[in-house]
């Protein structure tokens, strides 16, 4: 067991911290729908803003253990990292309202209807949706950084 956690760290460690994220941009997400009663675009639009400044944090420190805090190489990660964060977030931003408008999520509201299931006091308008992108949105943001954004070179070692 202590092997194949030392042999997928990275992936393991990736996951768990996309989980996070993931529960900070629908964490974020929930409140500004239902505490501050935003639009599911506008909501959607700072969810997401909120969890990649969190995962620039994780990732740079305890996933991809970049350890150059130079000035260039923060100015040059921070750039493909937000870059590649604007590609998939164009992605979830338009993608999740997209799947909200096609009935996706009112597919998930029939079943839970149809098993006599409620949720109290909480608008899950678009949630269904969000969590469809979620997995896509993971996979592409670790291919992401892991070839574009923290690779190691030996040139930035030095």
């Amino acid at each position: 067991m202590k092997n194949l956690f030392y042999k997928y760290k990275e992936i393991i460690i990736y996951i768990i911290f996309g989980v996070l994220t993931t529960l900070v941009s629908w964490g974020s997400y929930a409140v500004l729908v239902n505490s501050f009663f935003l639009s599911v675009e506008l909501a959607n639009i700072i969810s997401w803003i909120c969890s990649v400044a969190f995962a620039y944090v994780t990732n740079k420190i305890w996933v991809f253990q970049s350890k150059s805090w130079k000035l260039k190489t923060i100015i040059k990660e921070g750039t493909a990292f937000v870059s590649s964060r604007v590609l998939t977030g164009v992605i979830e931003i338009l993608g999740v309202p997209l799947l909200v408008r096609t009935g996706f999520d009112d597919m998930f509201l029939k079943l839970m209807r149809d098993y006599d299931i409620t949720i109290k006091y909480f608008n899950t308008e678009g949630i269904y949706s969000k969590i469809a992108f979620a997995a896509i949105i993971i996979v592409l943001n670790y291919v992401f950084s892991k070839i574009v954004v923290f690779r190691t070179k030996k040139e930035d070692e030095k």
